[in-house]
């Protein structure tokens, strides 16, 4: 696939969570996909379900949409500076829903082969994410 594919087929997958249609990550992701950093709840799967446990469980929680702020690709790799947002209306394992908005930042790279999603390395702002949950005290200013 060509570059301009990739950025394309990952703009895509961030669409297709934005409209809860989680049943697209058939279509778009590798059954054996290798997430390097999934989300820290019991009860996730590997592979191409787990990424839907995942989705379905935040799809319902904190429903809410993604910007992609910036998109880079070489080669088979996709690199994505995303900011999330939604409002926490459901429970997540452990946190009962708040209602609060959320904010997320994040960094994904992913890579493609054979024109699927194979594997994803991510850095999210998950303390920042914990805060706006109430979780953890915000930190303390000057």
């Amino acid at each position: 696939m060509s570059l301009e594919a990739n950025k394309s087929l990952i703009r895509r997958f961030y669409q297709e969570i934005d409209a809860g249609n989680i049943d697209a990550m058939d279509e778009l992701v590798a059954e054996d996909y290798l997430d390097h950093s999934p989300p820290p709840f019991p009860g996730i799967g590997p592979g191409r379900e787990g990424l839907k446990q995942a989705f379905r469980m935040f799809w319902e929680a904190t429903p809410g949409r993604h910007e992609i702020e910036d998109q880079l690709a070489e080669g088979d790799r996709v690199v994505t500076r995303i900011t999330a947002y939604g409002r926490h209306t459901g429970d997540l394992p452990g946190i009962p829903a708040t209602g609060r908005e959320l904010t997320m930042t994040g960094t994904a790279i992913h890579r493609i082969q054979d024109g699927k999603i194979a594997e994803k390395w991510s850095d999210k702002d998950v303390l920042g994410f914990l805060q706006q949950l109430g979780v953890l005290p915000a930190a303390a200013g000057p």
